[in-house]
């Protein structure tokens, strides 16, 4: 598959890459940290308690913002847009989720690229068990595969209230995209959980 720089082709490597994504759980506002397997940070993310819009911002190592991704309020369907940098303008719309149905047991997303104006047929698919920490994203409706995320149990996750998942995104495929993908699969459990 040919290099799929989504966010940006710097997120993408030749070869498998494995983040863990870490949420501190017992701040007032969730955060995420996402490292590489040696432990080395690689984003970031940060949500604001006090924000009007209900976006979370993905920051690089430095700091630098990379994505924001922004809820649309009063849709049925659970949409996310997600922006370059700290923009939320039109033009700067990489991608949109949304759930594939309103009612479903297991999870499933529909990813658009934002020139999918029609959105007829989703370039993207996430699939999974949010409960299992274990999902895959799907190229369109094909089966085939360009990451899966499971947990990852640790002393630390039980001790200090941290919930560890380890993601495999393959090669050539940008991380930066799938790490705002899953965090997005996060955001859309969290609420399915408050609603019940």
């Amino acid at each position: 598959m040919q290099n799929q720089g989504i966010v940006n082709p710097k997120y993408c490597a030749p070869y498998n890459v494995d983040l863990a994504i870490v949420r501190k759980v017992l701040t007032l506002a969730d955060s995420f940290t996402v490292t590489d397997v040696n432990g080395k940070m690689v984003f970031n993310l940060k949500a604001s308690l006090m924000t009007l819009h209900d976006h979370r911002v993905l920051l690089d190592a430095a700091g630098e913002p990379v994505l924001t991704l922004r809820r649309k309020m009063m849709t049925a369907h659970d949409r996310w847009q997600v922006f370059r940098g700290e923009s939320m303008e039109l033009k700067d719309l990489i991608f949109s989720v949304k759930r594939s149905s309103i009612f479903q047991l297991k999870t499933k997303l529909d990813v658009f690229l934002a020139n999918n104006t029609k959105e007829e047929v989703c370039d993207f698919k996430v699939k999974g068990s949010w409960f299992d920490r274990s999902c895959v994203v799907y190229v369109g409706e094909s089966l085939n595969f360009i990451a899966q995320m499971h947990k990852k149990h640790t002393v630390q996750s039980i001790a200090f209230g941290k919930d560890n998942f380890m993601v495999t995104v393959y090669p050539n495929m940008d991380y930066a995209f799938i790490v705002a993908l899953i965090l997005i699969l996060d955001e859309i459990n969290k609420d399915s959980q408050n609603r019940n």
